[in-house]
């Protein structure tokens, strides 16, 4: 299944539907507020930022299944992000990323390879897929690879609509 036609609620609840984002390229990260990689979230946000205007989303997804670290609520989640880090940029309601409960958004993205030719479950949070305006998962990043690196940004920059 594509990307943008898979079914996920937003924190609040409300539907969000990925296929008004086609045309664009989105960063698709599982997040979560007490990681040691939370700090990663000024970067997704200057990302957003920067390149909103020509085409481009951070996707924020919620995820407690790395030792608890996204423990809150959706309000919480929602006032942490907003209170802490800025962050304008989309967010869904909180998922599992890996097993049997894992959200059909993250199907098709753990079969992309990252740069060492890594596929398959995510390895912990901030776990990043860029995905081109067509549908296609082209880059894979590390949860460790900041998200506004010069490999990051290049990446976004091949995908970005013309």
């Amino acid at each position: 299944m594509a990307v943008r036609e898979v079914p996920i609620n937003s924190l609040a609840g409300t539907r969000i539907r990925l296929r008004e984002y086609a045309g664009t390229a989105m960063l698709i990260v599982n997040v979560a507020s007490e990681c040691g990689l939370t700090g990663q979230y000024t970067a997704l946000e200057r990302l957003h930022r920067d390149y909103r205007t020509r085409g481009f989303t951070v996707l924020g997804v919620p995820c407690n299944q790395f030792y608890g670290q996204e423990p809150g609520d959706p309000v919480e989640i929602a006032e942490f992000c907003s209170t802490r880090f800025d962050v304008t940029f989309p967010m869904t309601e909180k998922v599992e990323v890996n097993g049997q409960g894992r959200h059909p958004l993250y199907d098709g993205l753990v079969e992309a390879p990252d740069a060492d030719g890594y596929r398959g479950d995510i390895r912990w949070n901030f776990e990043k897929f860029l995905v081109t305006p067509d549908d296609v998962v082209a880059a894979r990043f590390a949860p460790t690879v900041e998200p506004d690196s010069p490999e990051v940004r290049a990446a976004i920059e091949r995908v970005l609509p013309r």
